[in-house]
């Protein structure tokens, strides 16, 4: 078994419908899902605000490469569509493969430039981090340490302060 923790966001059209519909892309695979926030664009500034939460899943029949597989499949369900001139761009649907671990508990490491474990840019994302300990508080990024630590980087402290809870909306699996 793994568990993996996966960042979903979307900025285009109706993002919280995106979001529910990874949700419930993953079903029974669903163990904990944050809190809805919505975010300011990351990485290119000049495009709407993001709905963004974390889930915790964990499958007994599926190891890292699959989430990766997994989430390329709920992309491609919503539509996305990724444009090589602009990387961090808008889109229906975005989901990252942030963390995995065996069902031991220890971290899934990769280098695989298809998927890097753990994501190698999460420690500097407070979108991901801020929702992440909804679930986790006492979460640990692989290789960087606590995240709440993390978060209170100066660094980040400024991007964790510009993201809203939204408490009306809600994200669970349906299965």
């Amino acid at each position: 078994m793994t568990r993996a923790v996966l960042s979903v966001g979307s900025n285009l059209d109706d993002r919280y419908a995106y979001l529910r519909g990874a949700v419930e892309g993953l079903g029974d695979s669903v163990v904990l899902v944050s809190g809805v926030y919505e975010t300011p664009p990351w990485g290119d500034t000049e495009q709407p605000a993001y709905l963004n939460a974390i889930v915790l899943a964990a499958d007994p029949a599926v190891d890292h490469r699959a989430w990766l597989d997994r989430v390329r499949n709920l992309e491609t369900t919503a539509g996305r569509v990724r444009d090589p001139e602009r990387r961090f761009g808008p889109r229906t649907l975005d989901v990252d493969v942030i963390a995995v671990w065996q069902d031991d508990g220890t971290p899934v490491t990769s280098d695989d430039p298809e998927l890097i474990l753990p994501h190698p840019r999460a420690h500097e994302r407070a979108f991901v981090l801020k929702p992440w300990l909804d679930i986790q508080p006492y979460a640990q990024l692989p290789g960087h340490g606590w995240v709440t630590d993390l978060l209170n980087l100066p660094q980040l402290a400024a991007d964790a302060q510009a993201i809203s809870p939204r408490p009306d909306l809600t994200l669970e699996s349906q299965e």
